[in-house]
């Protein structure tokens, strides 16, 4: 019979993917996990996990017992918040899921005053730019580019925010001049990978068969070729209005997408993440000018 502690050493394996590293979380050696997971596994009678080189990898058998196990540790986590267990502040860990230029530009500098707050609140931050259905599982907090398909999720828009096309002075000074859309084909265009990008929202240039010169599945890298001279790019308002090195191109056309705040149905009541909640609701009130304001926050 399975206990709620086999499904710790399950879940944390199913987290972190590493035994190494789900043994830090958990508190204990790695040969203890691999003990566990074994006898688990011997003890429903099936494998719960591939060993490869990219880690220990869930079989189906293992993702059926994904739920149930997330479902049993949230409401463990629930309950040593009501009974006060771990003293009187807030503490554990936040794991926070996020595309890469929301983290950077957007979350980290804002996790000074939450840590200040709730010193002993540990938050971890994982950028990934994909389905959430498809992102690595054991977040608390998601904000992602799509909205949710999953049940298993509750979901609201976090907030809206825009793209404009940007280079830098000398770039376009060099180059034929950019009056309309169709003139982007004869300049360098830097955007994402095209074969692995998998969300809607951000296929910007189907509107014409025009491959990106330059791709990278980092919008920081893709902001950095921009500001270097080396092409045109769509970027978050948020991340390039404020640098002077670059300037709009075709400063009337607007992408418009939004951001979703997700959660896994189990952790939305627990007050840890609710604080995380409360910093990410400020922190899109404060940058809204950034977000969805015009160039400059006018």
């Amino acid at each position: 019979m399975m206990s709620a502690d086999d499904l710790r050493y399950f879940l944390a394996v199913a987290q972190r993917r590493r035994l190494v590293r789900a043994a830090a979380q958990l508190g204990v050696d790695h040969t203890t996990v691999s003990r566990r997971i074994g006898a688990l596994e011997r003890a429903v009678g099936q494998r719960l996990f591939d060993r490869t080189e990219q880690g220990w990898l869930l079989t189906d058998a293992g993702r059926t017992l994904l739920e149930p196990a997330e479902s049993v540790d949230g409401a463990i986590a629930l309950a040593e918040e009501r009974l006060g267990i771990g003293g009187p502040t807030l503490s554990g860990t936040v794991r926070i899921t996020c595309p890469d230029g929301f983290g950077a530009f957007l979350l980290a500098p804002a996790l000074g005053a939450l840590n200040e707050r709730y010193p002993d609140l540990v938050v971890e931050m994982v950028t990934a730019t994909q389905h959430l259905d498809q992102a690595v599982r054991g977040f608390d907090v998601a904000v992602t580019l799509e909205q949710p398909s999953s049940a298993h999720f509750t979901h609201r828009p976090l907030t809206d925010y825009i793209l404009r096309l940007y280079a830098t002075p000398e770039y376009l000074a060099a180059r034929p001049p950019v009056e309309r859309f169709e003139d982007l084909a004869g300049h360098v265009v830097i955007f994402y990978v095209d074969h692995l990008l998998d969300l809607p929202s951000l296929r910007l240039l189907q509107r014409l068969p025009l491959q990106p010169n330059l791709q990278s599945t980092n919008v920081v890298a893709q902001w950095q070729a921009a500001a270097a001279g080396v092409g045109i790019a769509p970027l978050p308002q948020y991340i390039a209005g404020s640098d002077p090195r670059l300037v709009p191109v075709l400063p009337e056309l607007v992408f418009r997408r939004r951001y979703w705040l997700a959660l896994p149905a189990e952790h939305a009541r627990l007050a840890r993440v609710r604080a995380v909640i409360e910093v990410l609701a400020d922190v899109v009130a404060s940058r809204r000018d950034d977000l969805v304001g015009r160039p400059g926050g006018a």
